[in-house]
């Protein structure tokens, strides 16, 4: 067996693991990484790529039925599933190839197969339960990821009861869906199937729908989901599910204690995830572990010496960026750097690729208030915007929110069109510690929706334009 020596191991290859082994290698370190499956990890394979390809493909669906609108004409609209599965299944393997590429550009050694921590310094890896290497590391990181949660009595089947993934691989298109859960992923399945042309019902156990985000905008983005035909019940529990080869009943208690059954042919289970803190070897070491997810301080440095963790591994935002951007200043740090900062985590943008959109960063309205900070909220329509109009998609909202003592730009919060490329806007201008009145001041172009940023800015202070 080889014996194998580096400045530092990564384990884990998704958007944490191989940014932070690429950049190790930039600063001069001797780097390697272990991957168990599929370099680029759940993010490239299996969630935020593939299921964008998935979701372009139902806006295109949506823009092809709605070609009247444009002036054109398009008959007899269809699809196969087979091939929209193989294009998203194509992108995905494309891009991982890409990241292999960019490791051996970067002169970091890959290891196939799972590693465990195996004293200071040290890591075995195996492969199919077989010890093939043994590698030792001044500092080892672990980027493990999560995967996705079942609830207590119902786990999926992958046939009836689907995780993302058997609902990312559909063999034919279901007529009917129950989506558990309405954040961000169980949203985006929503929209992807309800274009396609299934029955979709969305049961949330709270009294509302995306709970992360600002409830004027959850609020807005319900009312466009119920436009389309979905079923949106919140309040709601789900009582149990009753199975049989091809279908499935679902028991459900509504928010005034009434019962009820649906009956669909698939049901999807988003109701978040858990760290994959299993089988590598934390159990003899000083490395915490609360409520499924690895415990660091603020420079991702664990409770065992010399041994990092980031990513989903380490809680949430459960957020691709949010993993690069650790696994760089993870590396910076041990690297001796100046000038690394901590991760602010109300710089960090969160995006839902539903239909509408929807993007945002910061406070909502509601945590602002509870912080104790005087505000000041403006609002934008997207009604109000010709570049909105122009491309028949005038449905939607920019909100800003600021500290009326001092300008700070504390909150922004989007939906609508193409929103999720929008709100870097505001990630630069709050990443700057940028005020209203830089904001103000800075000008953008028409006729663009990036427009309405700078009327929703002015909007706070009783200045905007075109409302």
């Amino acid at each position: 067996m080889a014996k194998n020596n580096f400045d530092l191991v990564v384990v884990g290859g998704g958007p944490g693991g191989y940014v932070a082994a690429i950049r190790a290698a930039q600063l001069g370190m001797s780097t390697a990484l272990v991957e168990r499956e599929h370099l680029g990890g759940i993010c490239l394979n299996w969630g935020c790529i593939p299921t964008k390809t998935l979701l372009r493909t139902a806006e295109v669906m949506h823009l092809m039925k709605n070609a009247i609108e444009f002036g054109l004409k398009a008959d007899n609209i269809g699809y196969n599933t087979a091939a929209i599965v193989k294009r998203s299944r194509g992108v995905a393997g494309r891009l991982s190839k890409g990241v292999g590429h960019l490791l051996k550009k970067n002169k970091v050694q890959i290891f196939d197969g799972e590693a465990r921590l195996a004293g200071k310094g040290a890591l075995q890896v195996a492969k199919d339960g077989q010890e093939t290497e043994e590698i030792t590391a001044k500092h080892i990181v672990l980027a493990t990821g999560a995967r996705a949660r079942d609830l207590p009595d119902i786990k999926a089947d992958g046939k009836v009861i689907w995780s993302y993934k058997e609902a990312m691989v559909p063999e034919t298109m279901p007529k009917s869906i129950l989506v558990i859960g309405s954040g961000a992923i169980g949203i985006e399945f929503a929209s992807f199937y309800r274009e396609m042309g299934a029955e979709v019902t969305v049961v949330e156990v709270v009294d509302r729908i995306l709970p992360a985000e600002d409830a004027e905008i959850a609020q807005f983005a319900h009312k466009a989901f119920e436009k389309q035909g979905m079923t949106i019940m919140t309040g709601a529990k789900v009582k149990g599910v009753r199975t049989t080869k091809k279908a499935a009943k679902v028991d459900i208690e509504d928010a005034k204690g009434k019962a009820s059954t649906v009956d669909v042919e698939r049901v999807i289970l988003a109701v978040g995830i858990t760290g994959n803190v299993e089988n590598i070897g934390l159990e003899d070491t000083k490395v915490q572990v609360d409520r499924g997810h690895v415990v660091v301080n603020e420079w991702l440095e664990t409770g065992g010496p010399s041994v990092y963790a980031i990513g989903d591994l380490v809680g949430p935002p459960w957020l691709a960026h949010k993993a690069s951007h650790e696994g760089v200043i993870c590396v910076e740090k041990i690297a001796g750097l100046d000038h690394v900062e901590p991760l602010v985590t109300t710089n960090i943008p969160g995006c839902t690729y539903c239909h509408p959109q929807i993007a945002s960063i910061g406070l909502s309205e509601d945590m602002a208030e509870e912080a104790g900070y005087e505000l000041k909220v403006g609002r934008f329509p997207f009604i109000g915007n010709g570049k909105a109009i122009a491309l028949d998609d005038d449905q939607g909202m920019v909100k800003t929110i600021f500290d009326a003592k001092t300008g700070e730009l504390l909150g922004a919060h989007m939906v609508g069109s193409e929103v999720t490329e929008l709100i870097q806007g505001y990630a630069v201008a709050k990443t700057l510690e940028t005020t209203e009145a830089e904001l103000m001041h800075t000008v953008f172009p028409h006729p663009t929706l990036s427009e309405m940023m700078h009327e929703a800015v002015l909007a706070a202070y009783d200045r905007a334009i075109h409302i």
